[in-house]
């Protein structure tokens, strides 16, 4: 394990370009990679869909849950597709997304949770989360979901390095690795 900082750093000094979008959370983990200076040689875009058009618009599809692992995947797909665009095409690139939803001012039936993915040429993973419902208060819950999203930030820049993750009891991320095109992954079970 090491520290956000070094972790920040680690990524910086890849050469791999990366363009994200975060829904419901994950926006700290987007401030800590652009506090560190090299954040212009990784991050060619960052972006936050927070109402539900502006996810469906983004992700280029309307969701039967926006919260769910395929709609990280789409969402990943697409700030991909736009790293291609960006960056042009000898470039080493990926897109990283999540979707969460976290603490509150009004009541939610669902659980807290959040779902991660990151895909580039040749493969991607994605990861998903419950959380404690009640146990942390909204920055505590952005903490943890900001730091599985720097740890997929460095997984797809081929780091080893990942930051810890405070998970309490009962909480466990569970993840499919080489998860295939949200495009072509329709099965329901994979929303959660």
């Amino acid at each position: 394990m090491v520290e956000k900082d070094d972790l920040v750093r680690l990524v910086h000094g890849t050469p791999t370009l990366i363009c994200l979008a975060v829904a419901g959370a994950g926006v700290r983990a987007l401030a800590w990679l652009f506090e560190q200076p090299g954040a212009s040689r990784t991050i060619l875009d960052a972006q936050a869909p927070y109402s539900m058009r502006a996810l469906e618009e983004y992700a280029g599809a309307a969701a039967k849950q926006h919260v769910s692992a395929v709609e990280a995947r789409r969402m990943a797909e697409a700030a991909l597709e736009r790293a291609r665009r960006l960056a042009g095409q000898e470039s080493q690139v990926a897109g990283v997304a999540c979707t969460a939803a976290v603490v509150t001012d009004r009541p939610r039936r669902g659980a807290n949770r959040c779902h991660v993915a990151w895909t580039k040429d040749g493969g991607g993973a994605a990861y998903s989360l419950q959380l404690n419902k009640g146990e942390r208060d909204r920055n505590g819950e952005e903490e943890v979901v900001s730091r599985l999203l720097l740890n997929a930030v460095a997984e797809a820049c081929g780091l080893d390095e990942r930051v810890d993750m405070p998970l309490l009891t009962g909480e466990a991320i569970t993840s499919s690795v080489d998860c295939p095109s949200a495009a072509r992954d329709s099965s329901p079970s994979q929303d959660a």
